[in-house]
């Protein structure tokens, strides 16, 4: 399963799968996010060119690529962070269950409620453990204290948390955390705003290695309920927690590009690109 920018449009790609969809699978149970001729700008320059991709829900897509090959920048269409960037804009489809995002009727709050985003390096706020997972709902209108208890320890919990906070989390600061926690803090405080997809913006980069296999040990448990895109430059850890592997370069314009995508064993055992070859092989990149 292979696309590159040069492919007719009636031939996408689904990831999730092993299969080349016709046009028809936009349509098809199971896909979640739908990404078509996407194309970003900053003041007219593209940094991202014509990327078409579909991602089936509870799957993890990675995307690997050297750096300045446009990961990032893709990643934030999917909750229009780019909204927030001066001099950004976003042409093409982005659809989350069948809606176009880019819609002027879409609420970017809400679609960053659904669509949330774990970034690079942990950023606890200043308060209580408890009242970073608590800060979501709270602003959410949810005010009921046994609610928000529940829902505290639910997401400390299911961010693999609870059990080394569970003593203090109301009054530690998530600041008085290790690095590795304060990720896992992050990522409870995401799970408590009830979204359907996680964007990870290379999520372990900033951790020791024993915490980055926490956090990856933790991306496979909510794949059970979540889909899950990450950026990562490590190639070990994409062949490690990934279902699909998507690999973008550089062209000579500078625009980053996707050259393929595919099932990550085939990728990284048998990529139909030489790109795709060189880079995983340590070649250039």
């Amino acid at each position: 399963m292979t696309t590159t920018i040069a492919q007719p449009a009636i031939r996408r790609v689904e990831v999730g799968t092993s299969k080349v969809a016709d046009e028809t699978a936009s349509t098809a149970a199971g896909i979640k996010i739908t990404a078509e001729h996407v194309w970003v700008k900053y003041n007219g320059k593209a940094a991202v060119r014509d990327v078409t991709v579909e991602i089936r829900e509870r799957s993890i897509l990675a995307l690997i690529g050297p750096s300045g090959s446009g990961k990032s920048t893709f990643l934030r269409c999917f909750n229009r962070m780019n909204d927030l960037i001066p001099g950004a804009s976003v042409e093409g489809d982005v659809c989350l269950d069948g809606e176009n995002v880019q819609d002027q009727g879409v609420s970017a709050v809400e679609l960053r409620r659904r669509v949330g985003m774990v970034f690079q390096r942990p950023n606890p706020f200043p308060m209580s453990i408890y009242e970073n997972v608590a800060y979501g709902p709270r602003r959410r209108g949810m005010g009921d204290k046994a609610r928000l208890d529940d829902l505290v320890e639910t997401s400390l919990k299911r961010a693999a948390l609870w059990d080394e906070v569970k003593d203090d989390f109301r009054k530690k600061s998530g600041l008085a955390l290790s690095g590795g926690q304060q990720q896992r803090l992050c990522i409870a405080r995401v799970l408590a705003t009830d979204p359907e997809v996680i964007l990870m913006d290379e999520p372990a980069s900033a951790l020791d290695p024993v915490s980055t296999l926490r956090i990856e040990e933790l991306m496979r448990e909510l794949r059970e309920q979540y889909t899950i895109v990450i950026v990562t430059h490590n190639m070990q850890q994409a062949a490690r927690v990934s279902d699909i592997t998507a690999f973008f370069t550089m062209g000579e314009d500078r625009a980053g590009y996707l050259v393929e995508v595919g099932a990550t064993g085939r990728m990284f055992t048998n990529p139909t690109e030489r790109l795709t070859e060189d880079y995983i092989s340590g070649r250039f990149g």
